[in-house]
C-alpha cells in the first residue's frame, strides 16, 4: 500500500483526506492511502517516519510548515519562500517543496481587478509565505498585520485604521481565524471601511464562507475561500509524489 498523509495541528477541520481518497477511488489507485497525522509537536515526525515505513508524501500545515525545515534532508523551494507544504519521502530522505503559491496564484489572480491596488496580509506564519511570494513575484504592493510587533510585521490589529483598508483593497486572511469549529472568529479590523472596490481572499475553507467573508459580502467585496487553492496545491503534490 503506497501511503501518503497529513501532518499538523489540529487537523479536525481539514478535508485533505477526504480529498485524497476520493481522488485515489475515482482513478483506479486501490493501492494508495491518505491519513491524517496529528502531531503536537514536529519533533514527533521522525518517530512517525519509522512507524510507518511505507509512507511515500506528506502535506505539511499550520503550524509546522517553517518547522518542519529542520527534518529535511534538503528542499526544492524557490529562494525568498521560506515554508513547506510537502514533503517526498524516498529512501528515507525528506524532500521538501511548497505548492501552496501554485495553488494561491492560480486560485487568487483571476479575483483581480484593475482597481486592486494594494494588499492587506493578515498573518505571518507559514502559511503567509505563500502569499508574500506571490504578491512580491506580481509586483502587488502589501503591508502585513499581526498581534504584535516584530520583524515582516507593519501593523498590529491596535494600529490598523479605516484609511488603511481605504489604500488597501486587496485583504487576505492566512491566519486559521474563522476555521471550523471556532467558526465565528474573525481578524480584528476596521470592516466599515469596506466596500465593492475590495476583494477578500481567505486561506480558510472549511467552513465554505467564513465570518470574515461575511463581512466583505455584507458591504459588497468580492470574496473567495481556500477551497480552490486547496485542490491545485494538493493536485501538485500528486505530480511531486509521482516524479
Amino acid at each position: 500500500m503506497r501511503l501518503f498523509g497529513l501532518i499538523g495541528h489540529p487537523l479536525t477541520h481539514s478535508y485533505s483526506a477526504s480529498y485524497f481518497n476520493q481522488k485515489f477511488a475515482q482513478e483506479g489507485n486501490l493501492d494508495c492511502q491518505y491519513q491524517l497525522f496529528p502531531l503536537t509537536s514536529i519533533r514527533e515526525l521522525p518517530a512517525l517516519l519509522a512507524k510507518y515505513p511505507n509512507l511515500e508524501g506528506l502535506n505539511v500545515t499550520i503550524p509546522y510548515k517553517q518547522q518542519v525545515f529542520s527534518c529535511l534532508t534538503n528542499h526544492s523551494i524557490p529562494d525568498g519562500l521560506d515554508a513547506c507544504n510537502c514533503i517526498r519521502i524516498r529512501d528515507g530522505m525528506c524532500e521538501g517543496f511548497n505548492t501552496d503559491w501554485v495553488g494561491f496564484e492560480k486560485s487568487f489572480l483571476p479575483l483581480l481587478q484593475p482597481k486592486q491596488k494594494a494588499a492587506l496580509v493578515v498573518g505571518h506564519g507559514g502559511a503567509a509565505q505563500a502569499v508574500f511570494f506571490v504578491l512580491k513575484k506580481n509586483g502587488i504592493p502589501y503591508s502585513v498585520v499581526g498581534r504584535n510587533h516584530k520583524p515582516g510585521v507593519d501593523l498590529t490589529y491596535n494600529q490598523l485604521t479605516p484609511a488603511d483598508l481605504q489604500t488597501h483593497n486587496i485583504v487576505i486572511n492566512t491566519t486559521p481565524l474563522g476555521t471550523f469549529p471556532r467558526i465565528t472568529e474573525l481578524p480584528s479590523l476596521p470592516y466599515e471601511a469596506v466596500g465593492a472596490g475590495h476583494v477578500f481572499y481567505d486561506l480558510v475553507y472549511n467552513p465554505a464562507e467564513t465570518a470574515f467573508m461575511k463581512e466583505g459580502i455584507q458591504r459588497g467585496a468580492r470574496v473567495k475561500n481556500g477551497a480552490e487553492m486547496l485542490q491545485i496545491q494538493a493536485e501538485e503534490s500528486w505530480k511531486i509524489w509521482n516524479q
